[in-house]
């Protein structure tokens, strides 16, 4: 059979197939049932930045004046609130042999040091930053946005050991450049693209409304381009997601130049059973077309290495419009 381990972030991954954070990685279950149905690593359910501890907790165990409890109490959210993520962690390590990312939902810089010691302590294999802030004035800049991600990566990699990633969204100017930025201030993998709540309009209610919906496999064209466009480009390693949703998505973007690929939505829908259908269709192609082991084929059909790297373009589009 073909040798389907790879490296990611200089772990070692028996297969590609990282299942992305999210509720299936919430539990020590759960996380346990994505290492039977045949994960290479799971990305653990997010530490969000704004819901850090309860506020009855809080409230509770601080004696004081109102005002000076309103203040005590949004430092000690910030200081306490990863306490059960910590022990998810330390579960995780101990009853389960996969690499075990954590994952961090931050829009500043400001609280994350001390929180990133605490999980490179409780055995965390990496770090996930998944950083999303939504300009909203006119006085925010492009560099502004880019230099916030750069202040989150710089504070939590001065202070921990462990591999740290940085799962993105789409919207940069030059995406490009950002990736060689984050390159040189030591990231060690990109996670693109992330997916996002999006807001919506009930005509019924006339009110506003929040929209999420699972992804399909026609979402895999845009992160495939800029896995291919950057493969070459920076050191660190690339984890493709949003859209993929079978093996033939995930043999797509392993030879654009993706490590790994990370999924949610198809498990959602058909569980993590999927896991396995997955991994052998990849077996299969392997197989088919005499790959030993994906290092023969990883990154065969990035930007610099492809005969055609127009396709991937101004080109591509022109070509497409003419031929309608």
């Amino acid at each position: 059979m073909p040798n389907l381990q790879t490296k990611y972030m200089n772990l070692t991954l028996k297969n590609p197939i990282i299942i992305g954070s999210s509720g299936l990685t919430s539990s020590v279950e759960k996380v346990k049932a994505a290492e039977a149905a045949g994960a290479g690593a799971v990305v653990l359910k997010s530490l969000f930045e704004e819901v850090l501890a309860k506020e009855s907790e809080i409230k509770s165990s601080i004696p004081y004046h109102p005002e000076a409890l309103d203040y005590y109490q949004s430092q000690l959210e910030k200081e306490y609130g990863a306490r059960d993520y910590i022990e998810l962690i330390k579960k995780c390590k101990a009853e389960i042999g996969i690499p075990i990312i954590a994952s961090i939902n931050c829009q500043s810089a400001k609280w994350w040091v001390n929180y990133t010691k605490q999980i490179e302590a409780a055995g965390a294999d990496a770090i996930e930053l998944n950083v999303f802030t939504t300009a909203n004035n006119t006085v925010v800049t492009s560099r502004d946005i880019e230099q916030l991600h750069f202040d989150i990566l710089e504070s939590v990699k001065s202070v921990v050991n462990i591999p740290v990633s940085l799962k993105i969204g789409i919207y940069f100017t030059s995406l490009p450049n950002f990736a060689v930025e984050l390159d040189k201030k030591g990231l060690n993998g990109l996670v693109i693209f992330n997916r996002f709540t999006e807001p919506d309009i009930d005509l019924n209610s006339i009110e506003l409304k929040t929209s999420f919906v699972f992804s399909s496999s026609d979402e895999i064209l845009r992160t495939l381009r800029w896995t291919a466009l950057l493969k070459d480009k920076v050191e660190f390693d690339i984890s493709a997601t949003t859209g993929v949703q079978n093996s033939d998505d995930v043999i797509k973007m392993l030879l654009a130049g993706a490590s790994t690929v990370q999924l949610v939505s198809v498990l959602y829908r058909e569980g993590v059973e999927k896991i396995k259908d997955i991994l052998k269709g990849l077996e299969d192609w392997m197989i088919k077309h005499n790959f030993n082991s994906i290092d023969e084929f990883h990154g065969k059909l990035s930007f610099a290495k492809v005969k055609t790297p127009e396709h991937y373009l101004r080109a591509q589009f022109i070509e497409k419009i003419k031929s309608f």
